[in-house]
């Protein structure tokens, strides 16, 4: 079965159908249901995604909306789905540092353990929006629904 991890990019815009990738992201995540793929939660994912919709319903002036997104983020992410990596990232320190360095901070130090968790998990795809995860020689970056069908 193929396995494919989800950025919080993809993450928000699905529990946020304000996003301007929303519509992208639930086709890509609908095409990759269809194609019977393992979907993976880290996370630290989890915990950004709860900051950048707060963040954005205080700035857009809907925070009345926080709670019902925070609701479809746990829905979809219960805590006996998501894998923890965050205790990881001490013993993977040296070689976070080393990818933010490599990629020259443009992958940041999330970016850097989803990208090492996914080494470690055998996880070779990612369904992000995140262009500078094209820099993982490990990792194929899912950014389009016709994508999905080359998966293998």
């Amino acid at each position: 079965m193929v396995t494919v991890a989800l950025d919080t990019n993809v993450v928000v815009a699905l529990v946020d159908d304000r996003d301007t990738w929303h519509a992208t992201a639930v086709t890509i995540r609908d095409a990759l249901i269809e194609a019977q793929t393992q979907l993976v939660y880290f996370d630290c994912v989890f915990n950004e995604t709860i900051g950048v919709i707060g963040r954005r319903t205080a700035e857009q002036k809907r925070p009345e909306q926080f709670d019902h997104l925070l609701d479809s983020l746990t829905t979809m992410m219960p805590p006996e789905g998501i894998s923890w990596i965050g205790g990881s990232a001490q013993p993977w320190f040296q070689e976070i540092i080393r990818l933010c360095r490599a990629n020259h901070g443009t992958l940041n130090f999330h970016d850097a353990l989803i990208a090492l968790a996914c080494q470690e998990l055998g996880v070779r795809f990612l369904a992000s929006f995140d262009p500078d995860f094209d820099n993982i020689p490990w990792l194929t970056r899912i950014h389009e629904p016709g994508q999905i069908a080359t998966l293998a």
